[in-house]
Order: C-alpha cells, then structure tokens, then sequence
C-alpha cells in the first residue's frame, strides 16, 4: 500500500465481492474470465466467469497495494511484499478430501483451485516469472492426499505452469509424518508419508505457552487420537512442545488462503485456526480437556450423570485399547458405533470432545502456534521479533456454515477478503457472520497472549475497504451482514444477540 505505514496496512481488510456470481469455476486450471491488463498469459482466458480470480484480484487492489498502477499492464500489487529472491509459501486450507455427508462434495470444506491459482499468478508477477513457490498443508490424519490432489485439480495446474512459465517452479508438498485410515473415527491402520523435505523443528514455548497458565490440566490434555500419552509427553509443566514443518520456517514469505467457515471447537476458522496445518504430528496439539467443567475439563459441556458416564466408559475404553494395535482399532471402531447410539451422535444433536462455546483449550493451542510460524527462524529458535511477513487471502466465495469445518453447509456468498493481520481479518469476518468476537476466546483472548505481541491493532481501529457500501469503513460501522448459522454447540451464545451466560464458563484468567 503505496505511503500506508505498516500499523495502517494491519489495520485494512479488503472485502471483495465478485461480480461474476457465486460458484467457483469448473475449468482447470482456472484461467480468468477476461485478459487483465497485468495478466500474464493472456493467451490462455477461460470461457466461463472465474468470480474465485476476480475476488482475489479485487481485494488487492482494495488493499491498496500498487495503487497507482491499478488496471495497468504494470500493475504489481504483491512486489510490495514479495522481494527478489524470497522464498514463498502459500498455505491453502486442505484439511480433508472428504465431507462428513460422503456426497456433499468439497465445495464448502476446502480452499477451492481456482482461488490458489489466481494467487499463484500473482506471487509469479512478483517474482518475475522465476523462482519457486511451495504450496504446502498439514491435511487431517485421515485425508487422503490423492484426493485432495484431484480436488484441488494440481495436475492441471502443474501442466499449466511447465508449458507456460518454464523459469518459475511449483511445489506441492503434504507437511504431515503420518496418514491413517479410520474406521467410525478411530485409527485402524497407519501409512508413512514421506513427508516435509526440510525436515521439523521441535520448537518449545515452555512457560510463554498459553497452557503455561494452567498446569493442572496435566495429563488431561486430549489431542488428535485416542492414545494420550504423545499429548502427555509434549504439554507438561515447563514443557509445551510443538513439531513445525520447516517448509513454513524456511519461508520469507507466507500467504495464507484458508476456508472460510464455523468451527465445532474454535467458533470460526479463518486465519488464526488455519496455523494448525503446519505442525507435522498434530497428535502434539491439545484438542480439548478432558471432563465436564465441574471437573475442570471442556469435554463435554454439561454436568450430567449420562455425559459423566459416557466420560468414564471411554476413559476406560481408551486405556484398554490403546496398545492393542489393529485389532484394539476395529474393536474401538465398533464401541464407538455403538456409543453413538446410546450417547448421541457427535454430528448431529450430542456435544462432546470440546465441541462448544466453553472450549478453553484449542484457542491456546491456535495461539501458541501463532506464535512458532510469526517468530521462530529458520533453525526453529524463537526470536523477539516476527520472521517473515505474512498476507492472507480468504476464500469466501463458498463459505462454510453449520456443522463446521468437516461438514459445512455452503453458504454461497462471492467473497473474497484479505489482510496483513490475523487478528483483524478474523475479526471482520466474525462480524460478518453476525458473531460477537468478544464470545469467541481466540479473539478476546488475543491482546492477553503470553511472550508475544499477536495482536497489535485495537479493534477500533479496524477499516473495511469495500466495494459494498454498507462493508466499508469502520468496522463498528458494518451493517447488512450475512449472518452464518453457527456450530449446534455454539448456537445462541456466540452470535451477537447470544446469550450472555457464555461468560459463565470463562476462568478467571479470560474475565
């Protein structure tokens, strides 16, 4: 942004609404609908609208990035973050490749292509046409990654890209150590994956951990499986571990491209929940705490005998089989059919696992992640002062609403927002939504962080710059939102009319 100074550029978010309709183009590999002046293959145009590519071009020019060559041939709106010779990565959403309603598609689950190709094209013009760009993601452990490669249509892309631009190399690179299958959610077999070429660092936040304020949580920290022990291993008084892809570390730039859409633990992922996909075991990662909130735990949400015996029958059942190899998965696949039945279905009506409002545990999770990719260096030292730089493009063309994020509902809404600030984007679009940020602890909880400024903007100060009259200006300002239904578990308490007794399950550390 010609002449903004960086607190300014933080403080923007550019809402985009594409004229060219809702739906996503189905033609990879994605060209725009028209030969923009800066365009750099204009002899490849789509015959079909492309709103994915217009959205992400609208919002860079509302950033007000390269201003003064708008709609020129010269225009270069990412040279101002991307220099010569930087090493980028842009980080989709690839969270699975498949919905939890097996025919619902990936429409509203993942980044879609045609958005990670406009923004390709665009790191390509900043980089000159040469280079390398590494597309990379930590997909859940149950995804399978061919078909996230077909969803996303990279063959097309990668064909593309050689014919066109022989000088400029794409990468494509699933971060994780481990993939599993699962039966009725529990682990029944396990695969290597080749996994992140520069390796992890294991990177300790100790006592500037989030978790550091709660150390009697020991032991109950439950993390991506049913076997504990790894969770237990890595979070302990002194000790709060985390292993980071090196792919993000090596990184001087990171473009993050996330779903926009509810989340069943989180409220909302956007930005600030997308930093989850960098971690290469997320058996690491405190999920939820284990117990009722009497027991000071956020497992399940209300104190009642059924949820108390439903937490002793699978504490049981995780000890029993946690050791018992792939026999022990199919029988826990088998019980945990069965306790759907007798305890309620996790998808439909029976909040359990940290699924709800009174989470306490992801947002630090979330956070303390944050934190690894803005400050750790290249050899996964945490340094007083942010690493790389960072922009972030969200893909809201389909967003997600309900039973997010593994069985969204499309909400078709043409949008495309992005900014320089976590903070801030997830705040606008939680207002977008109709949520109150104050409601959802990984946004009032930010400016208290532990050891780390995450949060350097007042929410005051925010600006909207958008084509929309009624999304333009301050954010107190917005009106005409288009509000998303939230997760079962969040429903009446993190909208802005909600209930006010979420504040109820709040420690004495958020009040």
């Amino acid at each position: 942004m010609a002449g903004a100074s960086p607190a300014d550029e933080r403080a923007r978010v550019a809402i985009a609404r594409a004229s060219e309709g809702v739906e996503y183009s189905e033609q990879p590999p994605y060209h725009p609908s028209h030969a923009y002046p800066e365009y750099p293959f204009p002899a490849h145009v789509g015959a079909r609208p492309n709103p994915a590519y217009e959205g992400v071009r609208e919002a860079l020019h509302l950033l007000g990035y390269d201003s003064e060559r708008w709609d020129s041939p010269e225009w270069n709106p990412l040279a101002e973050l991307i220099r010569p010779g930087d090493r980028v990565v842009l980080k989709p959403n690839m969270v699975r490749d498949f919905h939890e309603d097996r025919a619902a598609g990936t429409t509203a689950l993942v980044t879609h292509g045609s958005i990670v190709r406009a923004v390709v094209d665009y790191v390509y013009l900043a980089q000159g046409g040469k280079g390398e760009l590494v597309i990379a993601d930590s997909p859940q452990n149950d995804a399978d990654w061919d078909g996230l490669w077909r969803a996303f249509r990279f063959d097309e892309l990668l064909a593309f890209y050689r014919d066109a631009a022989p000088d400029f190399e794409l990468r494509i690179v699933d971060v994780r150590k481990e993939a599993v299958r699962k039966r009725h959610g529990v682990v029944v077999h396990r695969y290597t994956r080749p996994g992140d070429p520069f390796g992890y660092s294991r990177i300790d936040l100790a006592d500037d951990s989030e978790f550091a304020e709660v150390p009697e949580r020991t032991g109950k920290l439950y993390g991506a499986e049913y076997d504990i022990s790894q969770t237990e291993e890595h979070h302990r008084p002194g000790r709060h571990e985390y292993l980071v892809a090196n792919t993000f570390l090596q990184a001087d730039v990171i473009i993050n491209v996330p779903k926009w859409k509810t989340h069943k633990k989180s409220g909302l992922t956007v930005w600030i929940k997308s930093a989850i996909g960098i971690c290469g075991d997320k058996n690491w990662l405190p999920h939820h705490t284990e117990g009722t909130p009497a027991q000071g735990g956020d497992q399940f949400a209300e104190d009642s005998i059924k949820r108390k015996t439903e937490q002793r029958v699978v504490l049981v059942t995780k000890r029993a089989l946690r050791n018992a190899g792939p026999v022990g998965g199919y029988v826990g696949s088998g019980l945990r059919k069965l306790g759907s039945y007798v305890f309620g279905d996790t998808n439909r009506d029976a909040i359990r696992s940290g699924n709800w409002y009174g989470n306490d545990t992801i947002w630090r999770t979330v956070w303390d992640l944050h934190k690894c990719w803005i400050y750790a260096d290249r050899d996964g030292r945490l340094q007083p002062r942010p690493q790389r730089r960072f922009l972030c493009i969200v893909d809201g063309i389909v967003a997600g609403e309900g039973n997010g994020p593994l069985g969204p509902d499309p909400k078709p809404l043409g949008l495309v927002l992005a900014g320089r600030d976590a903070v801030t984007v997830d705040t606008v679009c939680a207002v977008l939504m109709g949520f109150d940020p104050d409601r959802l602890r990984v946004l009032a909880r930010a400016p208290f962080v532990r050891g780390f400024d995450v949060s350097p903007v007042p929410r005051g100060a925010i600006e909207c710059a958008s084509s929309v009259e009624a999304w333009s200006g301050p954010l107190a300002g917005i009106s005409d939102t288009p509000d998303f239904k939230p997760h079962f578990g969040w429903a009446d308490h993190v909208e802005q009319n909600g209930r006010p007794d979420v504040e109820q399950s709040l420690t004495a550390a958020d009040r």
